[in-house]
């Protein structure tokens, strides 16, 4: 990914939000049979304060990914969105899109049965704490029962990021009467519209 100053993501915090608030991402991996490309949640690694993720595939994923044998390409995909350039000014311009992305990469940790287990309730736990009746792994026998046979299909796996590149192109490049025009139409407009990009325009302002 090309990398401009002006739109460097490097503080840890913000990349922390991005993978909490974006938990599906993508797995790529290039292997001995070409690229591989996977859909999966992830979590931050509850035991870490760094970039640390835990997620699993399933069977035989991570066979076609050879997980653990080489580096792992997550990306982490954050709001994005079109923007046209009628929402600037009367100069010349040409339209472009909006996003926050981060890319990880590194060599996965293949988890041990058990842990692999232990990471999937947390996280069902996760996503599951915010409905009024959580349905969690070990919330009955029977779910228990069923979680331990499900689990056998799936390879847990721990990554710490040895490579980061991170990049929020939000117009910090346009005067702030032209980000504001550009937030109003996103979050009043018809045409495209889109709260999230918003509201991230607006935090990178801040």
């Amino acid at each position: 990914m090309r990398q401009n100053p002006s739109f460097v993501l490097g503080d840890i915090p913000e990349l922390r939000r991005l993978i909490e608030r974006n938990p599906w991402v993508t797995l790529v991996s290039d292997t001995a049979d070409g690229l591989v490309a996977s859909h999966y949640a992830v979590v931050l690694d509850p035991d870490r304060e760094d970039l640390t993720i835990l997620g699993h595939v399933g069977r035989p994923d991570e066979a076609i990914h050879e997980l653990g044998s080489h580096e792992l390409l997550v990306i982490v995909q954050g709001p994005q969105g079109y923007i046209s350039p009628s929402w600037y000014d009367a100069n010349p311009a040409v339209p472009t899109w909006n996003f926050v992305v981060a890319h990880l990469r590194g060599i996965p940790e293949v988890l041990s049965d058990e842990e692999n287990y232990r990471v999937l309730g947390n996280l069902v736990e996760h996503f599951e704490k915010r409905m009024p009746e959580p349905r969690l792994m070990e919330g009955t026998p029977a779910n228990a029962e069923y979680a331990r046979q499900i689990s056998s299909g799936t390879v847990g796996f721990r990554l710490t990021p040895t490579r980061v590149t991170a990049k929020r192109k939000l117009s910090q490049n346009r005067p702030a009467e032209t980000v504001e025009r550009i937030i109003d139409q996103l979050e009043n407009g018809t045409e495209y519209p889109n709260q999230a990009l918003a509201d991230e325009m607006r935090r990178a302002r801040r």
